[in-house]
């Protein structure tokens, strides 16, 4: 059912993590506000087994995800994992209620949501940790100091960041190597859009973390649904479309509790836009 364009298009992490640019996020098989169980644990565990079966080979947890439920549930859908499989985590958040996330940069907190995630994950090392977001409280260069560490110790193959400016990923590649961050961008947030030019110049891998936003913009009569009518699709296959199109480095990791959805999103990824509609919706104003 996947497109040849979506089983065909790559990009390589950290020169050795070979990943299909369109990638599963995991956040949304947990419960209500991203807290305990999801509603249904078997369609989340099917979610997770179709997106597998369809060619997806990066999938994108977080301990906090839960916490916890979520590499809980990857484990027990996947493992042992195919090989050619890349399980993404993070750490560097608490979890005091739904919809509630205080950053914990600690080394301490850090040592224990790696080891938590090892063991929830059933792996020996993680082949892309991130630190999911820069504590105020806490020196940046003291977290990922900690992060290096553990990748000394083969705990860790890969470090990203996330949530992070420009200027937070130029202290970060001072102590460690970056290979990707994961930053909200989409359609109708381009905060991050000067992080995206840096980290493709620097052979970065970007992940947009809720890439399938469209907001006011798909709107009936509008310019993104004149082109999603255009291409059969919805308004969010084609800001999934735009995406992918914004940069090579590109990495959208859209999140579901459905097989259903889960579906669309991938024909998504198979949707090639022209170079006039991909202006046209680059010049949308939210």
């Amino acid at each position: 059912m996947a497109d040849s364009k979506f089983m065909n298009d790559y990009f390589t992490i950290g020169g050795d993590l070979k990943v299909r640019r369109f990638g599963f996020g995991a956040m949304r098989i947990t419960g209500k506000g991203i807290w305990g169980e999801p509603k249904d644990r078997k369609e989340a565990v099917a979610v997770v087994k179709r997106a597998v079966e369809l060619g997806i080979n990066f999938i994108d947890t977080a301990d906090s995800y839960g916490p916890y439920v979520s590499e809980e549930i990857l484990a027990e859908a996947l493992y042992p994992y195919p090989q050619n499989l890349i399980i993404a985590t993070k750490g560097g958040l608490l979890r005091p209620g739904p919809d509630q996330w205080t950053p914990d940069g600690r080394p301490e907190h850090l040592k224990e949501a790696l080891e938590g995630s090892l063991k929830r994950l059933k792996l020996d090392r993680i082949d892309l940790y991130q630190f999911h977001r820069p504590d105020p409280k806490v020196p940046l260069e003291e977290s990922l100091g900690f992060l290096a560490d553990m990748q000394k110790q083969g705990k860790i193959r890969h470090i990203g960041l996330s949530n992070v400016n420009e200027e937070q990923l130029k202290q970060a590649q001072k102590v460690v190597e970056v290979v990707a961050v994961q930053n909200l961008y989409n359609l109708t947030n381009r905060s991050s859009e000067s992080l995206v030019d840096v980290t493709n110049d620097r052979n970065i891998g970007f992940i947009p973390w809720f890439p399938l936003a469209t907001g006011n913009l798909a709107k009936p009569g509008g310019k993104l649904a004149e082109i999603a009518a255009n291409h059969d699709a919805t308004p969010a296959q084609v800001a999934l479309a735009w995406l992918l199109k914004r940069s090579p480095n590109m990495l959208p990791i859209a999140g579901t509790g459905s097989v259903e959805h889960l579906e669309e999103n991938i024909k998504g990824a198979g949707i090639e836009l022209t170079n006039d509609e991909f202006e046209a919706l680059g010049n949308l104003q939210s």
